[in-house]
């Protein structure tokens, strides 16, 4: 059953420190099993000519509203910008009536969110070109989308994918037990010793996000104006369906097969994707290159200004450029972002 959000969706939360940018197109979509997918789409000046249009693909636990500095980045280079909620979160709809739990039966729901702005969205509204920008989960379900064969990108930057989770013990094991639990009814139960509070709230010391406390710090306001933003634990049923989309990423000829150009962009000292798998799936990677940022906690758009700066080099070298660049002339594109 879906349940709707109490509050309406087809708003945004706006903050002094980070304002959404202006001119924002707001819309709902309700896709057949009857979730309701918030999405806003923004349109460069007209003075500007439009470079085409970047879809942003948020991770576990994210909302438009933290991607309005990202927004106005590539605004300014002369892209439109479309990002929206996945369903369980942000203002989309949440599967269970607890909404605080973040929950989904199978990843496939969220390529079904993906067709779907794709479809109503981006191929309806949008200037061509199309490029995404995937972080993390929305990496995950991305590559899955690129790998399908109807892919609707002509390039793809990854930021952080979620190819293995960090030192996760005993992934088989754990994987094996949360089929059994889902099995037995036990799907929409926190993941065991689950933290039940949202992840921002956890403090700047101990975060594993960034290492930029404004960033931090803009990211906790959003929730304190509007806590139902976010998000807490997954259930059982999120961890076995994320296990289940990231197993495909460790056979050898799944990235191999991308035709679409992609480059990864790896956070040197991420702790919560496995720096390693990430690396390794790069280098397999036929049609795009693999770049790693040292020092860059997992939301490298959320980092410091001088590890931000790295990123969005490497991002101007690759789009929308029509040859794939290689990795030497990416990674010179890089330690040129350094001395901004």
């Amino acid at each position: 059953m879906i349940q709707s959000t109490s509050f309406e969706p087809a708003t945004l939360v706006h903050l002094v420190q980070r304002a959404a940018p202006p001119g924002a197109r707001l819309r709902l979509l309700t896709l057949k099993d009857g979730t309701r997918l918030r999405t806003a789409r923004w349109h460069p000046d007209a003075r500007v000519k439009t470079r085409g249009t970047v879809l942003i693909c948020t991770g576990r636990g994210e909302f438009i509203e933290k991607y309005f500095e990202v927004a106005t980045d590539l605004l300014a280079r002369g892209f439109a910008v479309v990002v929206f909620d996945w369903r369980g979160q942000g203002m989309s709809s949440r599967a269970l009536r607890n909404g605080r739990k973040g929950h989904v039966d199978d990843f496939k729901q969220f390529e079904a969110d993906l067709t779907a702005v794709i479809e109503e969205v981006l191929e309806t509204e949008c200037p061509r070109p199309f490029f995404a920008l995937a972080h993390s989960m929305g990496g995950a379900v991305m590559l899955h989308h690129a790998r399908s064969g109807g892919c609707a990108f002509e390039r793809i930057v990854l930021s952080a994918p979620m190819i293995a989770i960090h030192k996760l013990p005993a992934p088989d094991a754990l994987h094996h037990l949360s089929r059994v639990l889902a099995l037995v009814g036990l799907g929409s139960a926190f993941v065991p010793r689950g933290d039940r509070t949202a992840v921002l709230e956890n403090g700047f010391d101990d975060n594993v996000l960034t290492s930029d406390p404004v960033r931090f710090a803009d990211m906790m306001a959003v929730g304190r104006v509007e806590s139902r933003l976010t998000i807490d634990a997954p259930t059982i049923a999120w961890f076995r369906a994320a296990l289940d989309a990231m197993v495909p990423f460790a056979a050898a000829d799944f990235a191999s097969r991308i035709a679409v150009p992609i480059l990864m962009v790896v956070p040197g000292h991420d702790r919560v994707v496995s720096v390693s798998a990430m690396e390794r799936f790069g280098r397999q990677l036929k049609g795009g290159t693999c770049i790693t940022i040292p020092g860059a906690r997992h939301e490298i758009l959320m980092e410091r200004d001088e590890l931000r700066d790295q990123f969005w080099a490497a991002f101007d070298a690759f789009i929308p450029g029509s040859v794939s660049p290689n990795r030497t002339a990416l990674a010179e594109s890089v330690s040129a972002g350094v001395g901004r």
